[in-house]
């Protein structure tokens, strides 16, 4: 049965990231240089959040918020879901249908191997 590990083997590792202080248009900005839908919101080498583009669209776009003026830290998702680079594929895309999220970041105890996609799987 195939593993995260192998996933990330395949897709590579790169995972891109902003800070917490950063502007939405900045993160904004990233995701479209990167052509990816989600960011890790880093501060150092710790993960304290994802920001994804529906979060962008939701909590700036339909409350009136300006991107320019609104800090990642201000929509970002802080209680992150993360997965261990020993499991299943099937299993974390059951994950992701059952929690309704797209991305998933991996881990190989503590230290941070990669991201997945729903897209990936």
């Amino acid at each position: 049965m195939a593993t995260v590990r192998d996933m990330i083997r395949k897709k590579g590792s790169e995972v891109y990231s902003i800070t917490p202080d950063s502007t939405v248009y900045e993160a904004l900005e990233a995701m479209a240089k990167h052509n990816t839908g989600a960011l890790l919101v880093m501060e150092g080498e710790k993960m304290v959040g994802i920001l994804s583009e529906r979060d962008c669209v939701r909590r700036v776009d339909l409350q009136g918020r300006i991107a320019r003026d609104t800090k990642v830290r201000e929509i970002m998702t802080g209680d992150v879901i993360t997965v261990s680079c020993d499991q299943p594929l099937e299993e974390c895309l059951h994950l992701m249908l059952d929690k309704g999220i797209r991305h998933l970041p991996v881990y190989d105890n503590q230290e941070l191997m990669g991201l997945v996609s729903v897209r990936d799987m």
